[in-house]
């Protein structure tokens, strides 16, 4: 039986050992989860991300590919997972779009925004507008004045239906005001590969996974959705400097833990992010890939988060439901 006074001893103690829960973290390997497939700019930010993480927490960090309904699944499975620091997600801005999509229908969002811990942001870029070589625009205004001209004639594609690259695309048009025909995939990846087959005749992505294919003249870029001009393509106009004011739109990665992960362990996770991302591999990889490394540490990261939140949201209910 036990005593009042061991229980109380018990209890003061219970501090001390949450306090230090997480100290030999991590103890085991960490998953590292991308919720799209592979190809796409998630999976190109993550996998420099766990080679260098893994050096440095000194256990096996594991990209796993959860892709489907615009990341929802991928972002769903984490969201539920255990708070211990050993499930995590490489999410891009669609983290925040997808709860309020599914709001659109009435519809139980699979996860809300507040069940995830930002860890760090490891890039963000401005969207590209992208068509096969093959197509006949040189210029946005030829592919705008195509659109208005074939209204739902121009089929485009995304990483799924309210997923990022469907915002931007139909933040466009919206603005632009003309009508394309929306085709839905699982992840950017294999909408690139529809783009590059001629199965679609635009995409918005990320500069990261547009790069080599112009480099090799197989796509050609015609607009950018940043306040300023992307770097590897100087000369690809924005669409604020054509005129369209409301047209911004960033396709970033970062990692999340859930909610409730120990600090201990958060605290570790943010050391580990801020050496990685100085790991001359990953820096290679990410500039080679057209898409620069711009860091941010949790705190500057949640606040970036929730602004960039609240203009997606906006965005998403100008757009409406999309059947």
């Amino acid at each position: 039986m036990i005593d009042r006074r061991s229980l109380l001893a018990g209890s003061a103690l219970m501090p001390f050992a949450a306090q230090a829960q997480g100290t030999d973290y991590p103890t085991r390997p960490i998953n590292l989860v991308v919720p799209f497939p592979p190809g796409g700019q998630a999976d190109l930010a993550a996998r420099p991300v766990a080679a260098a993480l893994e050096k440095i927490l000194r256990q096996p960090v594991v990209v796993q590919n959860r892709g489907g309904a615009a990341g929802a699944i991928g972002n769903g499975f984490v969201a539920r997972s255990a708070p211990d620091g050993y499930t995590l997600v490489m999410a891009l801005s669609s983290l925040a779009v997808i709860p309020e999509a599914e709001r659109l229908f009435n519809r139980t969002p699979p996860y809300t925004a507040d069940q995830f811990a930002p860890v760090a942001l490891v890039n963000a870029d401005p969207t590209m507008l992208a068509v096969p070589a093959s197509a006949p625009w040189r210029t946005m205004e030829e592919f705008i004045a195509a659109a208005r001209a074939n209204p739902g004639n121009i089929p485009y594609g995304s990483s799924g239906t309210y997923g990022t690259l469907h915002v931007a695309m139909e933040m466009l048009a919206a603005s632009a005001n003309i009508r394309l025909l929306h085709v839905p995939f699982t992840g950017a990846g294999p909408a690139i590969t529809a783009l590059l087959g001629g199965q679609i005749q635009a995409l918005a992505s990320a500069p990261g996974t547009l790069t080599q294919h112009a480099r090799d003249g197989r796509i050609r870029v015609l607009g950018c959705w940043g306040r300023e001009r992307v770097s590897a393509f100087p000369d690809v106009p924005t669409f604020i400097e054509k005129g369209f004011a409301d047209v911004e739109f960033y396709i970033w990665a970062g990692m999340f833990a859930p909610a409730g992960t120990p600090a201990p362990v958060m605290q570790k996770l943010r050391d580990g992010m801020r050496q990685a991302v100085q790991d001359p591999q990953l820096v290679q990889a990410f500039t080679a890939a057209g898409a620069p490394v711009r860091y941010m540490d949790a705190p500057d990261f949640a606040a970036f988060f929730a602004e960039d939140s609240a203009r997606l949201v906006r965005a998403v209910q100008r757009i409406g439901r999309v059947e």
